[in-house]
Order: structure tokens, then C-alpha cells, then sequence
């Protein structure tokens, strides 16, 4: 893809900017958007409507103009969506709104910045594909975890041949979420969340694990996803935390969940590379995304925060630090040090990569090819495994992948 040329004009443009639920991760998402040069929180729209006059008002607590308020129906989004004339949304919904929200943005020449995931079901997802193409409107779900100073420093030394020809991949999202799925951390109320552990067993959050690694595997620019077959364990921990935290008695206890504890996928590449993924939601254990890289010149291991790289590593098969590595090949996304922002920066540098797309009115980071492969994962796992058996990998880009070049991250 050539690169456009834009006037100043362009580059200074004020970008106008609405957001679609204002809970939890909506108001974070709020308050680094604030902090953005050039940015300007038109809208604000959520169900409870209390929620979005309150986000408003302390926008204009900031100094900043008082953003229109949307509410009270299912429906508001769209009048939203409709009447202001948005440069782009974020998308901070319950995770089955997500898809239809993006879609409508689209066919309003808004680009969608969506939470993750950016759709449940693959007939969904071909539908984000398909009206970002017909209309040319970027779609990009905001992965922050692609955008982490060690994983651009680790993109960075792929694209430079020291780990050689990729070969195999791990990760993980392996997070205690058992209080989460039920509760809202902020007034102990209900999650809807909970419902799809009642419903469903799966991999429900693959692609805080996957964002870096698509980059790391060329996924989608010479190579793609073309099987995956995953096994759950058994749903053991979720009615063992109900019982040690509010006693056998307690409904929720007694609940029968769908929802294996750690599910397991394994995935296999057209060029034949592997990826496994676990997720591992729901038992006690401290936060960790368990990231591999393994090419024929060397390896990373998150869990060790170390790398071997074969002819540099200075003792023989040992691992060596890899802040040394992240030092040296530091991503010019990290020139400035972030780390006391929302989620030790990533949000801020991802959200800063997508405002500069939309001003620019080019490429988002993360397309919409690279938004819906890692969120496929969420309805073919459970596909995997309920037959027991591989299930095979759409193509979302009809064969591009062969052709595409890389694009993410570029720094050299």
C-alpha cells in the first residue's frame, strides 16, 4: 500500500470523536482519549444515560466542550451515529453489540474503533470484512496488547532476522477473572458477562494473546490461520469460587457453567507454522500471557522475560535478559516514556495510532483482517470442541495474503 501524501492542514485536523458505552473500560478508554493532542469528545451515548451526563460533564470539568448525550434505547447509538458527523467511534459495549455497531458506523463513513472482540460469530465477522471493503472505511479492533513496548522492541528484531525463520508460537491470557465474569468492579452489580460462561465453552478472549503474535507469524501477509482444534478441561474453579467466597448455598454455586476451566487451541499455518493458545480465566493464579516466539536462530520466553539468539547470546545455550534487546530496538511508538499511563501506555500509544489514522483519513494499524482472524477464534474453538476435531480457518482476506506485506509497526 503506497503511502499518501497530506497537506498540513490535514495533519493538524481536529479529529471528532464519539463513544459507544461508557462502563468500565469505555471510561478508560475516555480519559486517555482526553489526554490526546487534537482531539475532540463530540458524543457520548450509553444505556444508562446517568453514565454518559456524568462522562460529559467531567469532559467539560477539563475545559473541554460539552459533548452531545445519547441513551435510554438500544437504538441510541444509531441516532448518534446519524446526527453527528464523526470522524470515528469507540466502541466500549457488551460484546454481542459489537459487530452491529461497527457496521452501522461504516455506512456512516465513521471509522469504528472497536472493543475486543470485534464480533462472536464468523458470519458477523465476514460482514465487517465485506463493508469495509465495499465502502473503504478502515475497521480496527483496539487490541492494546499489540501495541506493548517489548512486543513492538520483539516485532522489530523478527523483521531484522534474529530469530531466524518462525517456526512455532505460544501465548496465553491467563488472568484470575472469576470475580470479573460476575461482578462490575466498580458497585458489586451483576456482569452480563456471566451469561456466557452459563452458555458456552470456548475460548472467550483470545485476542489480548493474540495481538502481538499475528504480527510475529506475518498473519495475513504471508501466511494465514488455516486450522484450529482446541479441548477444554472441566468446569471445576467457578463454582469453587462461589463456595469459598459466599458459601454452598449460594445460587451461583449450584450453577451448572458450560465453560471449561483452561482451554487449549492449536493452530495450524498454510507455510506450516504452529500456534498454541491457552486461556486460563477462571483459577487462582497471578496474571500472565505466557508469550513464545521460536524461529531457527533463537527464541523468546515471556515468562522469562529472556531471549537466545544463536551467535549472539553470549553464553552457550543460556538465556540472556532481554531488556538489552528492547533497549536497543526500541519502536519509534516508544521514543517517550508512557509507562504511568492507562495500562502501563498501550492504550495511550494505540489510541495515538488510530487518532493519526483517522486524521489522516488512511490505514488503521490493525485492519479489519487483522481484527477479525484473532476474533475467530472466540466461535471456532467452541466449534473445536464440541466436535472434538479440527475445524478449518476462514481466509477473510479471499487470498490477499499472499500479496499483502507487512504493515503493522513498521519502524525501519
Amino acid at each position: 500500500m503506497q503511502t499518501a501524501v497530506f497537506s498540513h492542514e490535514e495533519n493538524d485536523r481536529i479529529v471528532k470523536i464519539g463513544i459507544i458505552g461508557i462502563g468500565n473500560r469505555g471510561s478508560v478508554l475516555l480519559k486517555t482519549l482526553l489526554g490526546l493532542e487534537g482531539v475532540e469528545i463530540s458524543s457520548l451515548c450509553d444505556l444508562n444515560q446517568s453514565k454518559a451526563v456524568s462522562a460529559a460533564r467531567s469532559c467539560e470539568s477539563l475545559g473541554r466542550k460539552l459533548p452531545s448525550v445519547y441513551g435510554k434505547t438500544e437504538n441510541s447509538y444509531k441516532e448518534m451515529l446519524d446526527s453527528e458527523k464523526l470522524d470515528a467511534v469507540i466502541i466500549a459495549t457488551p460484546w454481542d453489540s459489537h459487530a452491529s455497531m461497527a457496521l452501522h458506523a461504516m455506512k456512516n463513513g465513521t471509522y469504528p474503533g472497536v472493543e475486543v472482540p470485534a464480533a462472536l460469530t464468523v458470519e458477523d465477522l465476514w460482514q465487517l470484512v465485506e463493508t469495509s471493503e465495499k465502502i473503504g472505511i478502515p475497521c480496527m479492533m483496539l487490541e492494546n496488547r499489540s501495541f506493548c513496548s517489548n512486543n513492538l522492541a520483539l516485532l522489530n528484531m523478527k523483521r531484522l532476522g534474529l530469530f531466524g525463520d518462525i517456526v512455532h508460537c505460544h501465548c496465553a491470557h491467563s488472568h484470575d477473572l472469576a470475580d470479573f465474569w460476575f461482578f462490575d468492579a466498580k458497585n458489586g452489580e451483576p456482569n452480563w458477562a456471566a451469561e456466557y460462561l452459563v452458555k458456552y465453552n470456548r475460548d472467550q478472549l483470545p485476542t489480548q494473546s493474540l495481538g502481538p503474535i499475528i504480527s510475529w507469524m506475518d498473519i495475513n501477509r504471508g501466511d494465514i490461520f488455516t486450522e484450529i482444534y482446541s479441548r477444554s478441561s472441566s468446569c471445576n474453579a467457578i463454582n469453587a469460587f462461589f463456595r469459598r467466597e459466599f458459601g454452598k448455598d449460594f445460587p451461583q454455586a449450584k450453577l451448572p457453567y458450560k465453560q471449561g476451566d483452561v482451554v487449549t487451541s492449536v493452530l495450524k499455518t498454510k507455510m506450516g507454522k504452529t500456534l498454541v493458545i491457552n486461556s486460563d480465566l477462571q483459577l487462582p493464579r497471578p496474571y500472565d500471557n505466557r508469550w513464545l516466539l521460536q524461529g531457527t536462530k533463537g527464541i523468546y520466553d515471556e515468562g522469562r522475560n529472556s531471549v537466545f539468539i544463536e551467535g549472539k547470546t553470549k553464553e552457550y545455550h543460556q538465556w540472556e535478559q532481554l531488556k538489552p534487546y528492547a533497549d536497543k530496538y526500541n519502536h519509534k511508538w516508544w521514543q517517550a516514556d508512557y509507562s504511568s499511563k492507562e495500562n502501563e501506555g498501550t492504550d495511550f500509544v494505540m489510541l495515538s495510532q488510530f487518532i493519526n489514522a483517522v486524521r489522516l483519513k488512511g490505514p488503521v494499524p490493525l485492519d479489519v483482517y487483522d481484527s477479525v482472524v484473532m476474533s475467530a477464534v472466540v466461535e471456532l474453538s467452541g466449534i473445536s470442541i464440541e466436535k472434538n476435531a479440527p475445524v478449518q480457518f476462514p481466509d477473510f482476506t479471499r487470498g490477499k495474503w499472499q500479496t499483502n506485506k507487512p504493515c503493522f509497526g513498521l519502524d525501519m
